[in-house]
């Protein structure tokens, strides 16, 4: 994804931290309420859900089944599996962002345009495809929610990782695509691209695949869904130098706009010191004459009229 981690932005200038933040903030908060003002229109994501289901079952690749059984059997696996859906996706994510915005700052514009361009279109995708996860599906296509069957030791309940009595405030149709990998992905490349240490790059190939299998067995989403979550990273990665080159293009017309404004027509006062007037002979500070000044002219006018005697009268 070369477009997508550019090592100079295109403005040429460090982003400000406190220009940063707001616009995390609201993006984040357009993605989040967008998220649940979406209809939930339960029958359509069960059929999407189910149609998911059976593709994925043609093509043998329905791999959410045996991970799901692994968790669900084993404790000491599901558990940390549902802390980890329930907690990193909101952890990893910011702290890769301010990592990169402290220690890779040259990178921190396109990895944040990134990121950003990506979100909106898998709100995009959560409009058009309501999908059931596979944890709510009905028991006979054989998968269980880990989720509400280790609820007990977590902040969740029945409603994904939503805290426990506010399963209301999300929508769990929103499972395609998966954000939750494609975020991870996103984590990932910039850990191996911008990682020194050989920890922090193994860590850009480890948690991409962590968080992959913890969304299938814990079954909050189909192998389809999140093989679309990295798809629609790799488009937020194509369109992230337009999108930066467009934000660029209208800061230029905003600063020309604002540049063409007539200025305030408030007199200024002289930064001369003389401000306009003019010295005569004797005088160091204009209409101030000093008292050499005075006995010098008292001089050159006796010397003046000395000139003026006739020589008779010498």
């Amino acid at each position: 994804m070369p477009y997508a981690t550019a090592r100079t932005p295109l403005s040429g200038h460090r982003p400000r931290w406190w220009t940063e933040l707001p616009l995390v903030a609201v993006v984040y908060g357009l993605y989040a309420v967008g998220r649940l003002l979406v209809r939930e229109d339960i029958p359509g994501a069960v059929r999407n859900g189910l149609a998911i289901l059976r593709l994925e079952k043609t093509l043998h690749i329905n791999a959410e089944h045996p991970l799901n059984r692994l968790l669900t059997a084993h404790p000491s696996l599901g558990i940390p599996a549902d802390f980890a859906y329930a907690s990193l996706h909101y952890v990893v994510t910011p702290a890769v962002l301010i990592w990169i915005f402290q220690r890779r700052s040259a990178a921190y514009r396109a990895a944040r345009t990134w990121l950003m361009s990506s979100t909106l279109l898998g709100l995009i995708g959560f409009t058009l495809v309501p999908t059931c996860p596979p944890r709510l599906l009905d028991a006979r296509h054989g998968f269980v929610d880990t989720m509400a069957q280790y609820s007990g030791y977590g902040w969740w309940g029945a409603g994904a990782s939503a805290p426990r009595g506010l399963s209301g405030m999300t929508n769990q149709y929103a499972a395609m695509p998966s954000l939750h990998v494609g975020w991870a992905v996103w984590c990932g490349v910039l850990l191996w691209r911008h990682g020194r240490h050989p920890l922090v790059r193994a860590a850009g190939i480890a948690y991409p695949l962590t968080i992959v299998f913890v969304v299938m067995g814990t079954a909050n989403h189909y192998f389809l869904d999140a093989l679309a979550g990295v798809a629609v990273m790799a488009v937020g990665a194509l369109l992230t130098r337009p999108f930066m080159r467009i934000a660029d293009h209208a800061k230029y017309r905003m600063s020309t706009v604002f540049a063409r404004m007539p200025e305030s027509a408030t007199p200024t006062r002289s930064t001369i010191v003389s401000d306009g007037c003019k010295t005569s002979a004797g005088e160091r500070i204009p209409g101030r004459r000093t008292a050499s000044a005075d006995s010098g002219d008292a001089s050159a006018r006796s010397a003046a009229a000395a000139d003026d005697t006739p020589a008779a009268a010498r």
